[in-house]
């Protein structure tokens, strides 16, 4: 390989070293230090981002693949505040099946120490602890791939490689169409997408009528609804309506079941919310993965439930009904790649 086809940087930046902080899957803190020789993958990530997810597949194949020569690092940034929880956090790495070391950058040490603005982001560090390359938010997998294989040959020239892995997900085939889908909307206060013309109350509940018109790049809600910084909850006796208008391939959202309660770190019983589509029920052919065959996702603990797949990229509108107390609307996001034919 010639120093052109490489796709390492030429120009290269010494790699932060990790900050005191608790760590998860190691007993005891890890050091960049202590890793020379190596090389080491770090992925900047949040267990409700939905495109962080999506990465986590890749991540523990090139942990499999490479162990011999690369230790893969996880840095748990969190978006909201439920993400500082350890619990949650220690659940998340449970249900993902991460078994490589997770450090918890509650207070945004290594965010801020990259200058990272991305989840997820990934920095690959040399054997003398320089990065190398990097990636920010989803695909890219083979050029990763081949860039680890490059950080792996400058430690040992005659290291014997498998090929670059096929993608994992049909949708990252070549052939595969990404169209751009409705926009991360948010809930709360910060970046709030609520499109009714009442608008946002900063501290008291608000009584909102669902409007007739709901045009895309935004949501809108019916009941009573208090906002936070980050969050819309459900605060009346009755039922609650949420409508969303959007274009996707799959929907999700991030919900909690009792936001006071999760806060101080008490576990609320699961909160049902009814999903329907075009004001129909959702069929088995795009039901997600978390809603059940009778149309409920049922929401136990702070995280990302996906809520619809559909067959390609479409446009539809979206209904959340509940009638549980407390339950907060913190975003929804949405993916636009479809496999190819």
């Amino acid at each position: 390989m010639t120093l052109q086809d490489s796709l390492l940087q030429t120009r290269m930046l010494r790699a932060p070293e990790f900050a005191p902080g608790e760590w998860l899957n190691t007993p005891h803190p890890l050091s960049l230090h202590s890793l020379r020789g190596r090389a080491v993958l770090i992925d900047i990530w949040e267990y409700s981002c939905v495109n962080c997810l999506r990465t986590l597949p890749y991540l523990r194949e090139w942990q499999r693949r490479y162990a011999s020569w690369l230790t893969l690092i996880g840095v748990h940034t969190p978006e909201f505040p439920f993400g500082r929880e350890k619990s949650q956090i220690e659940a998340a790495v449970l249900e993902q099946r991460i078994a490589y070391p997770v450090y918890l950058d509650n207070q945004f040490q290594m965010w801020e120490a990259y200058a990272n603005r991305y989840w997820p982001a990934k920095y690959l560090i040399d054997a003398d602890g320089y990065i190398r390359y990097s990636s920010h938010g989803e695909g890219g997998y083979e050029r990763f791939e081949r860039a680890i294989q490059e950080v792996i040959h400058l430690i040992d020239a005659d290291a014997s490689l498998p090929p670059v892995m096929q993608p994992l997900r049909a949708e990252d085939r070549p052939g595969a169409v990404c169209y751009r889908p409705t926009t991360e909307l948010y809930a709360g206060l910060d970046r709030g997408a609520l499109g009714n013309p009442e608008g946002y109350l900063r501290g008291v509940p608000t009584l909102y009528s669902m409007p007739k018109e709901r045009p895309r790049g935004a949501f809108y809600v019916a009941g009573a609804w208090q906002a936070g910084e980050q969050y819309l909850m459900f605060q009346g006796q009755t039922e609650a309506v949420v409508k969303l208008p959007y274009e996707a391939v799959e929907v999700n959202a991030v919900l909690t079941p009792h936001v006071e309660l999760v806060e101080r770190m008490l576990h609320p019983e699961a909160v049902a919310v009814e999903v329907w589509q075009d004001d129909a029920p959702l069929t088995e052919a795009v039901r997600g993965d978390d809603v059940t065959v009778d149309g409920r996702v049922l929401v136990d603990r702070p995280r990302l439930y996906n809520l619809v797949r559909n067959p390609g990229f479409e446009g539809h509108e979206l209904t959340l009904r509940l009638k549980t107390r407390g339950l907060a609307l913190y975003s929804f996001s949405f993916t636009g790649c479809v496999k190819p034919d």
